[in-house]
């Protein structure tokens, strides 16, 4: 059976789609993993899928409707059916809210070193971990030796989207994205600590380094501390940071908050772009070309919703101020939803960085932990929830070392915490933040990768209740 290439897919369904308009999106994935348990690999292998998305678009008296069928592993005799099921689909719904016209053709946007439309997919493979599963081999010898077992799992995955549009628009990206997670565990299984990273490649995890710290962190839980539910002075490093920042990325859609209803909207209407939400210099941003953390830069919509429209296919995506030195910038808004409010046209970038104005003044978390004369450092959080969206007050728990830090010094690790803060709120109480580093958010991981954020030091953190977690 000879090999059919994504590209061709998209070209085919182009071709036969009867409706006024068509957006096709062909995603060809690769991804390969390991785990561990014990000191021992326990699986690995290597995956392949193939989706494609076929959006009609069917113009009538009272508007453009839509309709939206994705399938997996389709051949191209199979493409014909899924067309018409998409435009069966267009024809039963009604108007579509966000409709707006299909974006012309274009140049490609891709990035100079992509390959063009018609090459075929980027892959991965096992190859990927050939520095990586030695060091781990060098880690679980370590381990032994150090009384410990180490659990975890290396994921590597390459998606290449294909995006095809019966107006001309022809884009193509491709997208790596790779996690380590790796928890460290006394013998007795009584004390666990975690570290994590993301990666493009795996040429930048160094996993001695990764080792070294867990290890550090079990030393730190040797004396153990009950403190009670109260309110302390936290240190978060930037995987906790990355978690809130990421919860609040996800609420800040520009409609939800013109029409009153998070908490961006302004008292008495219109939102609150322009407030100051922090004290100190920071700001949030994104950028598709930002180094280490590239993303898409134009818009792939796979259905739409608040803050995405499949009608926005292929708008370029361009560096966005989300925050800019503590002031509210910029939300979320498709060209639906920027027309409804009059805010500026700014979708959702895949990838967001917090940092202060000056990083070569800004300090590290050890350097934070040296002057802390008494609080808690985290390790990270987990089991995140929202419980009230007009103040975007957050609940979860800490997990995998929280530990007491007197006198510039880490002196054991305490009980865990059931937390209540509102990432919001926390932006105004952040008496320090240190060096922006790229991380890896830990409950949203499996969703969002493409983060660096800093340590911050939070003299009041919300320690509700105290937690049986371990």
């Amino acid at each position: 059976m000879p090999i059919v290439h994504p590209h061709e897919l998209v070209e085919r369904a182009l071709e036969l789609s009867e409706a006024d308009g068509c957006v096709v999106i062909a995603d060809e994935e690769t991804t390969a993993n390991l785990r561990w348990a014990g000191n021992a690999l326990t699986t690995n292998g290597v995956t392949k899928g193939r989706r494609l998305t076929v959006i009609a678009t069917v113009d009538g008296a009272e508007g453009t409707a839509s309709g939206v069928v994705a399938a997996e592993a389709v051949t191209l005799d199979e493409v014909e059916a899924l067309v018409r099921s998409a435009e069966a689909a267009a024809r039963a719904a009604g108007p579509a809210e966000d409709a707006q016209p299909l974006l012309p053709s274009r140049e490609s946007s891709a990035a100079p070193h992509q390959k063009s439309f018609t090459a075929p997919p980027a892959e991965t493979s096992i190859e990927v971990f050939t520095a990586f599963a030695p060091a781990l081999g060098e880690a679980f010898a370590r381990a032994r030796k150090e009384g410990q077992l180490l659990y975890g799992f290396a994921r590597h995955e390459v998606v290449s989207s294909y995006l095809g549009t019966s107006t001309g628009l022809r884009l193509r990206h491709d997208q790596p994205t790779g996690t380590v997670e790796l928890n460290a565990k006394t013998e007795d299984l009584s004390a666990s600590s975690w570290v994590g990273a993301a990666t493009r490649d795996f040429t930048d995890v160094d996993v001695a380094a990764l080792h070294a710290e867990a290890t550090k962190r079990l030393g730190w839980g040797r004396k153990r501390i009950d403190l009670p539910a109260g309110r302390y002075e936290t240190l978060l490093p930037p995987t906790a940071v990355a978690d809130l920042m990421v919860y609040l990325s996800w609420s800040s859609g520009g409609r939800d908050a013109s029409e009153g209803r998070t908490v961006f909207s302004k008292a008495g209407g219109g939102t609150r772009i322009g407030e100051r939400l922090s004290e100190l210099p920071l700001t949030l941003r994104s950028d598709p070309a930002q180094p280490g953390l590239e993303a898409a830069p134009f818009v792939l919509a796979h259905s739409s919703n608040g803050d995405s429209s499949v009608f926005d296919n292929g708008q370029p995506l361009t560096a966005t101020d989300w925050i800019k030195d503590g002031e509210l910038a910029h939300l979320l808004t498709t060209r639906h939803t920027s027309g409804l409010t009059g805010l500026p046209l700014t979708p959702a970038i895949d990838n967001l960085v917090l940092e202060t104005a000056d990083q070569d003044a800004a300090p590290t978390l050890d350097e934070m932990i040296a002057r802390t004369e008494r609080g808690l450092l985290l390790t990270c959080l987990w089991y995140i929830r929202e419980v009230d969206p007009a103040s975007l007050l957050l609940t979860g728990l800490t997990r995998d070392g929280v530990y007491l830090v007197e006198n510039g010094e880490v002196v054991g690790a305490v009980n865990n915490f059931r937390f209540n803060e509102s990432p919001v709120d926390l932006l105004g109480r952040i008496t320090e933040a240190g060096k922006t580093e790229p991380c890896l958010p830990r409950e949203w991981g499996d969703w969002f990768t493409r983060a660096a954020m800093p340590p911050v030091r939070v003299p009041d953190f919300n320690m509700s209740s105290v937690s049986q977690a371990s």
